[in-house]
């Protein structure tokens, strides 16, 4: 069985060049929801954070592992949220966070570890692939 993937960008890149890289992928969005998917140490996070920092986030960025959403407010009053799912065993556990509450509030939307739930929402979403290539990156927008 073959299985196609249609690629809409895809820049290779080192982390020095993070900041250039985080425009092109904000210039890639046109959904509210984002999934951001990779290997445990590609870079979801830093990348994530750059993003936000770029989106004029006024609020202290951090990883959101252990709170597993952070909400952060922008200069123009608007909410933009941070989702970690790598701790998320099950369905449930999504469901008793109110995950689907925030994906259903038209804010932007970032989703680590997306996968675990690509295929049970039913909204529109981008989904970015991040993959390491030796000293490398290799961010990949997909859908």
């Amino acid at each position: 069985m073959l299985i196609f993937r249609i690629i809409y960008m895809k820049i290779k890149f080192q982390l020095n060049q993070l900041s250039k890289v985080s425009d092109n992928v904000k210039n890639n969005i046109d959904k509210n929801i984002i999934l951001i998917s990779g290997e445990m140490g590609t870079g979801k996070t830093t990348l994530i954070k750059e993003i936000l920092r770029s989106m004029d986030v006024i609020d202290n960025i951090s990883s959101p592992t252990f709170s597993i959403i952070n909400e952060y407010k922008t200069k123009k009053g608007g909410l933009i949220y941070h989702v970690d799912l790598y701790r998320i065993k099950s369905i449930e556990e999504i469901e008793g966070i109110g995950l689907f509450e925030y994906l259903e509030s038209g804010n932007l939307c970032f989703i680590e570890w997306g996968d675990q739930i690509e295929k049970i929402i039913d909204s529109n979403f981008n989904k970015f692939i991040i993959s390491k290539e030796n000293d490398s990156r290799i961010i990949e927008k997909i859908k």
